[in-house]
């Protein structure tokens, strides 16, 4: 027992969520450290209300947005700018200026931040290259890779927008200088802003990014196992340039990794990556002949042939690969080893089983044939014919003629079973003596996290309160424009009332004028459609007012022909005088002819108004 309490107590069960979540997902947290990562996952089932690990497993299946709580409980997303001002005004002092004038004027200054979060340090970076470079040459040569495995933090960091109480670590002329307001907000400024690319990547199972001058990963290894921490110190190896810096988190060190990197400033976790060993491509120096010498000639030939013997019979596995592909070279222990013959030979390196088993060869040529550099690929894991599982450390060496030209690729294969069996013992065992220490380590790490938790917390709750202010606030000017809207309602409403009263009675006053008038009276609108036909129209034609409201006058069938009465209506409209009265022979409702005398009067807005006298009929 190692004393944890029983509901953080790895099990089968975790290790089988773990997988779950990996498999499903795509998040890979088998590397975390157990005693943090069981807490976490905890955590977010007691809000769940699950006390059991399968159980919470079939919630993630059948709640898809349960995934997203859980990634954010575990990836606790705690940063700020220039956070611990002390580590960065040492790198802005002591490690810009270095890696700078080891780059050429015109070179591209590269630079990761593994593990950025909401975006903080990315910014911090482009900040701290501007104040030593200038604005406009840090624009022009630097070039920053944000990254992390949490799309959430991802999306607020490819935003550039901060309040204002996440800008206060920030100097008052930082902030002016490289900060422009937006709402309540402010943004980081355009021209730095593309120069500083956001993307997902998990720094346990994806390629790095590389020929970096600086690698930020601070207080993110913390998190995982030994064994991970291992591999990802691998990867940052790789990423480094010869002379790159690591720059690592307070609670983080390499304590194992003396031979790859150097301290720079152990306070300051700050790391510089010593020079890789690089073996030169095999170029063999011309032999001189002499045409009057046959001894020098059978001496070639022997050299020769013991170069070819010796080839031929080292214990490494080794295959040659030329320029176009083609398999040039198999030696007697790569056709033992991975069972190729000599029909092999000139056969396309891509259609051999080797190229992609135990794994994929072709991208690491292409890789050093680009690079012209040794790749390296340590303890690639092989089963063979018997069953037992076999390690291989792989080395694919380009190789240039003598004019420099490319020759090809050698690929060696060295057989490091045994090595890496006792290594990983060894690591067990250094495992057990650093317990103690590790232990510590954990604690103080939880401590930390436990910190930061809780200064998560705090700020949540002061947002929380000042939005519920600021809520109360609006609720309140709200219910005071409602009162006033409804006040106003309630005077517009009175003098709607009071003139829908004097609309109706100057409506009533209108049709009892209309109604008086013994003529025909026909009010028409500017489109000439009928709005008023008064009771002596109704006696003249027979047609009623409300077969005739809004339908167009001219299109109406009664006695009177309309050709005159169009010209009269039409001379109305365009002088906007009284025109006529002429008189019009008609036929009235009964069927007499009658003569009808027309007049039409204007009105505002281009209606008119027909005034109509019939005389001749009963």
């Amino acid at each position: 027992m190692n004393g944890a309490p029983p509901e953080l107590e790895p099990g089968g069960d975790l290790e089988e969520l773990l997988v779950f979540i990996r498999e499903t997902r795509g998040f890979d947290f088998t590397g975390y450290k157990r005693s943090t990562l069981a807490r976490r996952i905890r955590k977010r089932m007691a809000d769940a209300r699950i006390a059991d690990y399968a159980d919470y497993r079939d919630r993630l299946e059948a709640d898809a947005e349960e995934f997203e709580a859980l990634f954010n409980t575990i990836l606790i997303n705690v940063t700020g700018f220039t956070r611990d001002a002390e580590a960065w005004a040492y790198l802005q002092r002591e490690v810009l200026p270095e890696l700078i004038a080891a780059r050429e004027a015109q070179e591209e200054i590269r630079v990761w931040s593994a593990g950025c979060s909401s975006g903080q340090e990315p910014y911090s970076l482009a900040i701290l290259f501007a104040e030593v470079l200038g604005i406009e040459e840090c624009a022009r040569r630097v070039k920053i890779y944000g990254t992390d495995v949490d799309e959430e933090g991802l999306r607020e960091a490819r935003a550039g927008l901060y309040s204002a109480k996440a800008l206060e670590p920030l100097a008052p002329e930082l902030r002016a200088r490289y900060f422009e307001p937006h709402g309540a907000q402010f943004v980081f400024r355009a021209d730095l802003r593309r120069r500083v690319i956001f993307g997902r990547h998990d720094i346990t199972r994806d390629a790095p990014i590389s020929r970096l001058d600086l690698l930020v990963c601070r207080n993110t290894l913390m998190y995982f196992n030994s064994e991970a921490q291992a591999r990802i110190v691998d990867r940052f190896h790789f990423a480094l340039r010869e002379g790159g810096h690591l720059f690592l988190g307070k609670a983080e060190m390499l304590l194992s990794d003396g031979e790859r990197f150097e301290v720079a400033n152990m306070r300051q976790r700050i790391f510089r990556r010593r020079p890789g060993e690089s073996a030169a491509p095999y170029n063999p120096a011309p032999l001189r002949m002499d045409a009057t010498s046959g001894a020098e000639v059978r001496e070639a030939g022997r050299r020769r042939q013991l170069r070819d013997l010796t080839l031929e019979t080292s214990p490494n596995a080794t295959v040659a690969v030329d320029p176009d592909g083609a398999v040039v070279l198999i030696n007697a222990a790569a056709r033992l080893q991975f069972g190729l013959t000599t029909y092999d030979l000139n056969r396309p390196f891509r259609d051999l089983e080797i190229s992609y088993r135990p794994i994929e060869l072709r991208s690491l040529i292409e890789q050093a044939e680009s690079e012209r550099h040794a790749v390296r690929v340590a303890a690639a894991e092989r089963m063979r014919h018997d069953g037992e599982t076999q390690f291989l450390d792989i080395v694919i060496q380009p190789m240039a003629a003598a004019d420099g030209r490319p020759a090809g690729v050698a690929l060696t294969f060295v057989d490091t079973t045994v090595a890496t069996r006792l290594n990983n013992e060894l690591t067990r065992t250094r495992g057990k003596l650093e317990s103690a220490y590790d232990a510590l380590q954990s604690t103080n790490e939880e401590l930390e996290t436990t910190n930061e938790e809780l200064q998560s917390s705090i700020e949540e709750l002061e947002t929380t309160n000042e939005e519920l202010q600021s809520t109360n606030e609006e609720l309140e000017t709200t219910n005071e424009e409602l009162q006033s809207g409804n006040e106003e309602l309630e005077t517009m409403n009175e003098e709607m009332r009071i003139r829908s009263g004097e609309l109706d009675e100057a409506r009533r006053f209108l049709e009892g004028v209309l109604s008086s008038i013994a003529a025909g009276v026909v009010v028409l609108d500017a489109d000439l459609r009928v709005h008023s036909w008064n009771r002596g129209a109704e006696e003249l034609w027979g047609l009623r007012a409300g077969e005739v409201h809004l339908r167009p006058f001219f299109t109406l069938d009664f006695g009177l022909p309309t050709d005159e009465v169009r010209r009269v209506v039409a001379d109305c409209q365009t002088s906007g005088a009284r025109s006529g009265p002429v008189e019009i022979a008609a036929v009235n409702r009964i069927g007499r002819s009658i003569v009808c005398s027309i007049a039409c009067s204007p009105m505002d807005g281009g209606g008119v108004v027909l005034l109509m006298e019939g005389t001749g009929g009963p």
